[in-house]
């Protein structure tokens, strides 16, 4: 069926009074908009589903969330799985997130699969927590995450509270495939299934469970560490903001101030645009704030709250932005000193990271005897060698990616913001207790392991024809197997298109020179674009170590740019 034939479809089967119908009949002298709408169905895959909302296949709607969550029960169905264990529903504040956790909440309570609904807008670190907490079957997240507020998601977890992967996410989405939008999915009333008992709401227990287990992450005692530091936090107008203030309160900072301009839900992200704490420009507000309040640290979370960023004073008083590489070491240094000091860090300690994070985590680990595990980009790929390590005989340390993401405890099994923020509010207390600043702290990591410098491009391609850019782009690096970029010769070259060394297999290339400096290079499972990753290490000095990351990455994208 083609994609006119698949328009054509939809605006026959829809009600004539359905809203998206009249978004469709509104396109009908737009090729070029149906084609994107219809060419493809929306992708099943790294994060569920995320996309664009409105009308059509390859687009976030009711039909293609009633689809995917009712391919989601007939997989649960045939998996011999006890249904009454049932699935955890969470949602943000994005447009139509509510609306389709309770369509969710209800094709499950049609089907028999007991749900439990969260009464309003939940971090996604909360929705792991509380699928543990359930011994639930797994849960979704109605979210985008740091996505434009045109998008909206739909993330998946399996009863580990982790993101689905391999033959789980396989199973799921043949059942998903195996049907047709406009099939007749069982679904049962929300009033009726709340009063039987077949969908429960979850009660204020399950965030004071959380907040309790978030603060048991804590590395130091009341007197080693400084509460009085100024500290500023926005939430980005996402669910960070209820328990951020909560903890700070219970945990006694006593200056504590939130971005009241980003402190409410706000679906249209009124003050940000793009709710990304990884993009320097979602902390302007923070950062007037700051100056007035004389923070010494800034942070964000994204509208879930499973991102985490910060910025810190430099030697001119002037507010930085750290990326996920430096505060993710941050953490690792903070976390693993003191349980070193406290005799609480495990003889067998694990930490997790990414393939394309770098290398300043692993050398503080190794310097703390802790083991260092790599996997493919992607929590659910992290914390999936949770319990490898486990069998192996290692507990779990931490895990961690460049994106501004980290999961600081097994509990809950995905990024988790809201943990990462309270523990960098703890290590800024710390180092003013200690008689410095974080970033301080950070040029004294440099100086005893090495400077680290990285940085990363990503071109955005969208449509059809950026994917086929991508593709190309891809194509070209791997037949041409170029031996040098610039000044800087190639030593190898992984490919990890048909796995390597026990991670399974992914379109990625990284690209190993022979003075040690590597980038790697992959498309987004997320969002029309790809990315490079460019590290490089000094010993000497940070200038040797970014001039490095400059020099490669202008050679590679001098590649980039020849591939049309």
């Amino acid at each position: 069926m083609s994609y006119r034939d698949r328009y054509e479809q939809w605006i026959a089967e829809l009600p004539a009074d359905d809203p998206m119908r009249e978004e469709l009949i509104a396109i009908r002298d737009n090729d070029e908009e149906i084609k994107e709408r219809f060419y493809t169905e929306i992708e099943f895959g790294t994060a569920g589903l995320r996309g664009i909302r409105g009308a059509g296949t390859n687009r976030m709607n009711r039909l293609t969330v009633g689809r995917a969550t009712q391919g989601i029960a007939n997989y649960i169905l045939a998996s011999g799985e006890d249904r009454n264990r049932g699935m955890v529903l969470a949602y943000d504040c994005r447009y139509f997130s509510k609306e389709f956790a309770e369509l969710a909440a209800q094709i499950f309570a049609g089907n028999g699969i007991k749900a439990y609904l969260f009464p309003s807008h939940r971090p996604t670190p909360e929705l792991s927590f509380a699928i543990r907490s359930f011994a639930a079957l797994g849960g979704i997240n109605m979210t985008a995450s740091h996505n434009p507020k045109e998008y909206n998601g739909y993330k998946v977890y399996w009863m580990d509270g982790a993101q689905i992967s391999g033959e789980i996410s396989d199973g799921m989405l043949r059942e998903i495939q195996a049907l047709d939008f406009f099939d007749e999915f069982k679904i049962e009333p929300l009033e009726d299934a709340i009063e039987e008992r077949k969908v429960r709401m979850i009660t204020e227990e399950m965030d004071l469970a959380y907040l309790d287990y978030v603060k048991s992450m804590r590395q130091r005692d009341d007197d080693e560490i400084d509460k009085t530091i100024p500290i500023v936090y926005t939430p980005l107008n996402g669910a960070g903001s209820i328990p951020m203030q909560k903890l700070a309160e219970e945990l006694g900072y006593v200056n504590f101030f939130i971005v009241p301009e980003q402190k409410d839900p706000d679906p249209e992200f009124t003050t940000v645009g793009y709710p990304n704490p990884e993009d320097p420009k979602a902390f302007e507000l923070s950062e007037a704030l700051g100056r007035e309040k004389g923070a010494e640290v800034l942070i964000a979370t994204d509208p879930d709250s499973d991102r985490m960023a910060i910025e810190v004073l430099d030697g001119n008083g002037n507010y930085v932005p750290l990326n996920g590489n430096q505060t993710g070491a941050l953490l690792i240094a903070y976390m693993a000193r003191s349980k070193f000091e406290k005799g609480t860090l495990p003889a067998k300690a694990a930490m997790i990271k990414s393939i394309v994070t770098g290398n300043l985590g692993r050398a503080i680990c190794e310097h703390y005897g802790i083991r260092v595990f790599e996997a493919l980009t992607g929590f659910k790929n992290i914390c999936g060698v949770i319990p490898k390590a486990e069998e192996m005989g290692y507990e779990y340390f931490f895990g961690y990616e460049e994106s501004i993401g980290s999961a600081p405890g097994e509990e809950v099994r995905d990024k988790d913001g809201i943990c990462a923020a309270m523990l960098i509010m703890e290590l800024a207390a710390w180092c003013r207790k200690n008689g410095m600043t974080l970033g301080e702290y950070l040029q004294s990591l440099y100086r005893k392991f090495g400077f680290y410098a990285e940085d990363q491009v990503s071109f955005v391609l969208q449509g059809i024809p950026g994917a086929q850019r991508i593709g190309r782009i891809m194509d070209a690096f791997r037949s041409e197997k170029p031996q040098s970029f610039g000044r800087f010769t190639v030593k190898k070259c992984i490919d990890y298109l048909k796995g390597y060394e026990g991670i399974p297999a992914s379109n990625v290339l990284i690209y190993h020179m022979t003075d040690g400096n590597w980038f790697a290079m992959r498309p987004s499972g997320t969002e029309p674009k790809i990315k490079f990753y460019y590290y490089a290490k000094s010993m000497d000095n940070e200038k040797e170590a970014k001039d490095a990351v400059k020099d490669m990455k202008e050679a590679v994208g001098e590649m980039v740019e020849k591939i049309e």
